[in-house]
């Protein structure tokens, strides 16, 4: 872990975590939290590897032997399904010379084999057999215990599709970190899900910093100026803010009813919701690195992934709550259904980058919180700079 933060920053963070004094606004996460390498660097050990992030989508091991390489504050990870169903999570090194194991998404069987050396280990992370470790044809040699050469696993958790990862090992339990979300959601706790395929995926690819994807996720104030067709069925004025300090944050809609096609059509609904949902759908941002929509008719996951200071990767998946949805009788509503995502988020694509060209402008000081519309983004940076100072505490009573 990084134990020395970027000089400077501590003061800033403090105007952004303590309560403004009377006349005051909440103050920003100062430019170099958008701009600096070393900050990144110090980002990535602080936030992404001491939390709960989000690292893909338990769809892309479908079945026993699958497995997906994906990438976490600079550590090379892959999961994998096992034989019981479950999905696990591995650092991608061999324990013989750290050769990475798995370089694409492909099907094992039974054993994941490194191709260097071909030291094979088991879905669960065991090791199998090390060929010719003690000569040809000697498999074996004494006092090798496979037993302490095991793959490390990585602490994870799947809640809905998503798979979670905690690198450090030091959060609190998934279920206890995020115990008020869970409760908040738990009509959709154990909803049946079903991938739409090809034509429910989006991916972007946006010149800014992974944290303004996620403000502008966060807050509804932007509606009527970067969304004008989806403010012409979900107003501004039907929104409400969701914020639960410095925990998660988002938005909601009280007027849900897109038109998808000419005829009307709507998906199967998820049975058992109460009536909020009738016309009611929220967006939330997990925190720090997962967007998620949910519906009466569909789930909406938006993986946010960092590359370096100022480039971005989104991927969305779209979940619906029925088999018959997957069909090709939904085959043209599916495609509208992506259509129309992909819009919103192009849509706010010179948004973000916008902020992004703003951050290098010594004129911009962090900026303010408006304290009607701007809680759910100042609740998100008082997350952020939580966990910077929270960090640099722990290295420091570390030292002592």
């Amino acid at each position: 872990m990084f134990s020395e933060m970027p000089q400077g920053l501590a003061g800033s963070l403090d105007a952004v975590t303590e309560k403004p004094g009377p006349g005051d606004l909440p103050r920003g996460l100062p430019n170099q939290c958008y701009t600096d390498h070393t900050y990144h660097a110090y980002e990535q050990e602080t936030v992404f590897a001491e939390s709960w992030a989000c690292i893909g989508f338990a769809k892309d091991v479908p079945e026993t032997g699958d497995v997906f390489p994906v990438e976490l504050a600079g550590r090379p990870l892959f999961m994998v399904r096992g034989r019981k169903g479950e999905v696990r999570v591995f650092h991608n090194a061999c324990r013989h010379r750290g050769f990475t194991l798995v370089d694409e998404p492909k099907r094992c069987k039974g054993v994941v084999t490194c191709p260097y050396h071909a030291w094979a280990y088991g879905l669960d992370g065991s090791l199998r057999s090390t060929p010719m470790i003690g000569g040809p044809d000697k498999h074996e040699i004494p006092d090798f215990d496979k037993k302490q050469f095991g793959l490390r696993e990585v602490r994870s958790f799947v809640w809905l599709d998503f798979v979670f990862v905690n690198l450090s090992g030091n959060a609190a339990p998934f279920e206890e970190e995020n115990a008020i979300l869970l409760e908040r959601w738990k009509e959709f706790e154990n909803a049946p899900l079903f991938h739409g395929g090809d034509n429910s995926t989006v991916h972007f690819d946006l010149a800014c910093n992974w944290k303004l994807a996620i403000e502008n996720f966060c807050e509804a104030y932007h509606l009527p100026w970067v969304h004008p067709g989806l403010n012409s069925y979900s107003p501004i004025e039907m929104h409400y803010n969701i914020v639960e300090w410095a925990k998660f944050s988002g938005q909601g809609t009280r007027n849900y009813s897109p038109r998808l096609t000419e005829d009307g059509a709507r998906f199967p609904r998820l049975s058992g919701l109460s009536e909020k949902w009738d016309t009611g759908a929220e967006y939330i941002a997990v925190h720090p690195n997962l967007m998620i929509g949910v519906h009466k008719d569909h789930i909406m996951g938006v993986l946010v992934t960092p590359d370096g200071t100022a480039r971005t990767l989104e991927r969305m998946e779209l979940y619906y709550f029925s088999e018959e949805a997957r069909g090709e009788g939904y085959s043209e509503l599916r495609k509208a259904a992506q259509k129309g995502w992909q819009e919103v988020f192009a849509e706010d694509r010179f948004a973000v980058e916008g902020m992004q060209k703003g951050r290098h402008s010594p004129g911009f000081d962090g900026g303010v919180f408006t304290p009607v519309q701007d809680p759910p983004t100042h609740s998100f940076h008082a997350w952020v700079a939580g966990r910077l100072k929270r960090s640099q505490t722990d290295a420091r009573i570390a030292a002592e």
